[in-house]
């Protein structure tokens, strides 16, 4: 395979796209090729999960100019408004959720190399109880993020799991 490169003015060597895989190399395989099928339900996954995360910050947005939080306040006091309390409960619902979101997304992009199904199934519960965590706090009661939503942390916890599994696995080969 010819290799092209290119001399900048820098001196630095910049290498084309081209050179790394040509379309009469068929036995060059591309990372995609070596994914298997099933990993498409993990990339549907973390797109379910953008739109769970949109939602919330919609809900931020709006409870930010009903109860006139301005930026870069992040949670509000009694002297921002009378409804601090409810505010910060949906604020905090969404912040929750963003200090879990980059350990949910390498787990299932990682894990989901050798386990999609399982990292699915679980991505797809950890996503739908993130929901109603978030709802549930939203509601000015922080309990409320409980019922359901409390089943986040053993799919993430599952999706740890599956991780250490695949680690294991990977190091007996």
């Amino acid at each position: 395979m010819a290799v092209h490169h290119h001399i900048s003015e820098s001196s630095s060597i910049i290498i084309s796209p081209a050179s790394f895989r040509s379309p009469s190399d068929k036995k060059m395989a591309g990372i995609v090729d070596l994914l298997p099928k099933e990993y498409g339900y993990i990339i549907f996954t973390l797109a379910a999960y953008y739109f769970v995360n949109l939602f919330m910050q919609i809900q931020v947005g709006r409870a930010r100019k009903k109860y006139n939080v301005l930026y870069p306040t992040l949670y509000a006091t009694e002297a921002d408004t009378k409804d601090y309390k409810l505010f910060n409960c949906i604020q905090r619902g969404h912040q929750n959720s963003l200090e879990s979101l980059p350990i949910f997304f390498v787990m299932m992009v990682v894990g989901g190399l050798k386990h999609p199904l399982i990292c699915t199934g679980l991505g797809v519960g950890y996503t739908v109880a993130r929901f109603f965590y978030f709802t549930g706090y939203s509601s000015g009661d922080p309990k409320g993020r409980l019922p359901i939503g409390g089943f986040s942390g053993l799919a993430l916890l599952g999706l740890v799991i599956v991780n250490i599994w695949f680690g294991v696995s990977l190091v007996r080969e």
